[in-house]
């Protein structure tokens, strides 16, 4: 008779913790616990905090959404205890093998159900949502409580709360800028910027430091970071694997009535969904926070980056243990076998030796992987299990010969994705094509396509004249440092250089108080307008181009703070999705400016060092064309992924340029210009547009809608995600 699997779910194990404050856990052995003192379902302390949040009962939120965070924290706790206490609960084996197993796992279930039962009520022993499971794993507590605690004053927890939220959400704007707000307020340190989570990504921390020590070549550290990220990499990938035996699992499902599957199949799909979970945990340790793909082969290229410091740093011994470790998951790569040789050459023939063989952590981490892959593809070739290896160094003779040819094609598709991984540039689907007539007198095209080696990419020459660019430098000398609330503070993207900005509606409302000269910020507003003409024709664009957002802007270099610069003014990215540099994708999703078109840089100056714009392949490090600011100088092009860019740093001086983005969607049109229109034609000072712009007119007309609705949709046009 086939069980029924709708009926219940089993609980594997579960794990002893450490009680919240607040929470007073029984004893063992005490025979039982009082309900109140046991873990509540942390969903349900989540939902209400949110609850609390959006009743503005802000310290009742803060409550719910830490306790929420520590609920969800201890019971991962309770689970990896229980597992450690219950390892041993077996009976001595029988006769028969499959009683034997059965009466193990009995007692084993026994000592997990009564352990977990001591400490989280029954409903906490319930599985959370899929949605739930996002929330916490993309950090979304946070955000709520870095409001939480502002609208408290407690302005340290807030910003430890941003900080924590940001580091998994890099390219939420509004995010960063409220970073950079509680950088300016008063008696907060760097300190009070700590991510709350560093214990669950130290392996990315570690990541990190190794690299920018790569960048200064400072081997022994280089190696001693690489090798630390090795060790927790290794340890996060324990953590893991012991949850996937603990949480909760769903009986494989019956497929109907004229069903065979008896208790042995059932109990063989349940097992293969273990092993399978702890194969999955290769691919969540190689996530970074904030990405949505993992990196590929992430413990090889760790120990393939620690060998090589280990060289450099003259740790001979130490390099050869590490290639030997590496060649376990590769035994016939030629490159690892030449290294070897060269190491065993400098250690005088000598690398047999206990100091050069592979750790013992890596020869156990391979040897139970293959282990559980060969069980994984029996269950695939016999049992209609579906399994995804996330391994490229799985050795083919492990593979049934059934499975083979299909993964084969699997793999060669992987390697030859990340083989030639910049030349598979995404298509450009913008709709523009480059290469229209440009009909300004005086403007000429310095650079296409060709010359930037990409796809709709421009430079013009001659978009402005020098008095031009010399009005709109006074008009910045003159307001950006008030214009957009940076006041001259260190720019958002590195702490090397100072920020200023000025909107047009910010700049005429400065002119209506006369603190600048108006006839500068309409020659702003008009260089917009110049600039949406003259692309517009060039990329041929289909339909109506709309300004979406205009931002003068300028970069100051910091004295005595450019020593050993390795940073950008701007680190590289697209305009309207999520770059994801690893995987060379791009996500076109919030909080990106997914209704950008096309992008513009109109340059006022190049009496500075550094600052030049930059485009690369996806892969964020290959550089494909430089772009020299001057005076007048447009570049221009479309927003998506294939135009990937950045800039370098500002090393003295003072950057200044106009930067533009556009859109064919009229709803997403710059409403801040239009009400910079709206002002002067109440002052009556009507827009003159120039020859030749006529014929843009109705693409550009003026909203009629009420203010109200500008107001509304600030936040989707007013971000400084500057170029």
């Amino acid at each position: 008779m086939a069980l029924c699997s709708d009926c219940f779910s089993v609980y594997v194990a579960f794990y002893f913790i450490v009680a919240l404050p607040g929470f007073t856990l029984a004893s063992p052995g005490s025979g039982g616990s009082n309900v109140q003192s046991l873990l509540q379902p942390y969903d349900f302390l989540y939902y209400g905090g949110v609850r609390a949040y959006f009743g503005e009962e802000w310290g009742k939120a803060a409550e719910l959404l830490e306790r929420s965070i520590g609920t969800k924290e201890s019971l991962l706790r309770v689970r990896r205890k229980c597992h450690d206490e219950c390892a041993a609960a077996a009976t001595e084996k029988g006769l028969m093998w499959d009683l034997w197993a059965l009466d193990w796992m009995q007692r084993k279930a026994e000592c997990l159900r009564f352990c977990i039962g001591r400490s989280v009520s029954p409903a906490g022993q319930l599985p959370v949502s899929t949605d739930i499971e996002y929330e916490f794993g993309s950090r979304g507590p946070y955000n709520f409580l870095q409001v939480t605690y502002y609208k408290l004053e407690k302005l340290h927890k807030a910003a430890a709360a941003a900080h924590t939220y940001f580091v998994a959400n890099p390219s939420h704007l509004e995010m960063r800028n409220n970073i950079e707000k509680y950088r300016r307020m008063e008696g907060m340190s760097d300190e009070a910027f700590q991510d709350r989570e560093i214990e669950n990504e130290k392996h990315w921390a570690l990541y990190d430091a190794a690299v920018q020590y790569e960048a200064s070549s400072d081997w022994t550290q280089v190696a001693d970071k690489w090798k630390a990220c090795v060790n927790e990499t290794l340890r996060q990938t324990e953590e893991c694997r012991v949850q996937c035996e603990v949480a909760s699992q769903r009986l494989p499902e019956d497929r109907g009535e004229d069903s065979v599957d008896g208790v042995f199949e059932k109990a063989a799909a349940l097992s293969l969904s273990l092993l399978a979970c702890r194969q999955s945990c290769v691919t969540q340790v190689a996530t970074r926070p904030g990405r949505i793909s993992a990196q590929e082969d992430f413990l090889p290229s760790l120990l393939e980056h620690l060998h090589i410091a280990q060289f450099k740093a003259g740790d001979i011994s130490g390099a050869a243990q590490t290639l030997r470790a590496l060649l376990l998951f590769y035994p016939s790569d030629k490159d690892s076998l030449d290294n070897l040789q060269l190491y065993s050459e400098t250690l005088g023939g000598d690398t047999e030796s206990q100091g050069t063989q592979p750790a013992q952590e890596i020869v156990r981490y391979i040897s139970r992987s293959l282990q559980e892959k060969k069980l994984l593809y029996f269950g695939m070739e016999n049992l209609d299990f579906t399994f995804i290896d996330p391994d490229l160094w799985t050795p083919e003779d492990l593979v049934p010969e059934s499975l083979r040819d299909k993964w084969r094609a699997e793999k060669e598709k992987m390697n030859d994705k990340m083989r030639e991984g910049e030349q598979q540039e995404e298509v450009d689907d913008s709709g523009f094509f480059a290469g229209g007539p440009v009909r300004q007198v005086g403007v000429t095209i310095t650079m296409d396509d060709e010359l930037l080696n990409g796809t709709n990419r421009v430079v013009l020459d001659g978009v402005m004249t020098e008095r031009e660019c010399e009005k709109i430098m006074q008009l910045a000398t003159a307001a950006a440092s008030a214009g957009d609330g940076y006041r001259g503070r260190r720019s958002p993207h590195t702490p090397h250089e100072t920020f200023e900005g000025l909107t047009v509606l910010r700049g005429a409302k400065l002119a209506q108080d006369s603190l600048v000269n108006q006839s500068d910020v309409r020659l702003l507003h008009e260089l917009g307008e110049r600039a949406r003409v003259l692309l517009h024709s060039y990329f041929r664009s289909p339909s109506g181009l709309f300004v979406s957002f205009t931002h003068l802007v300028c970069r100051s270099a910091i004295a005595g703070a450019q020593k050993g610069r390795v940073d950008l003014s701007h680190p590289v990215h697209v305009d309207n999705c999520l770059l994801e540099p690893e995987t060379k994708q791009c996500w076109r999703e919030p909080p990106a400016f997914i209704h950008r078109d096309l992008s513009a840089l109109l340059y006022l100056n190049d009496n500075f060092d550094g600052g030049e714009l930059f485009f690369t392949n996806q892969d964020a490090k290959t550089v494909t064309a430089r772009v020299k600011p001057s005076c007048g100088r447009l570049v221009g092009f479309s927003s998506g992924p294939v135009n990937p860019h950045g800039v370098t740093a500002v090393t003295s001086g003072r950057r200044c340029a106009l930067a533009l983005w556009f859109t064919k969607e009229k709803l997403y049109r710059d409403m801040e210009r239009e009400e910079a229109e709206a002002m002067w034609a109440a002052d009556g000072q009507s827009m003159v547009k120039k020859d030749g712009e006529a014929e843009d007119a109705a693409a550009n007309a003026r909203s009629q809608a009420p203010r109200r609705s500008s107001k509304g949709r600030g936040r989707v046009t007013g971000g400084r995600d500057e170029l």
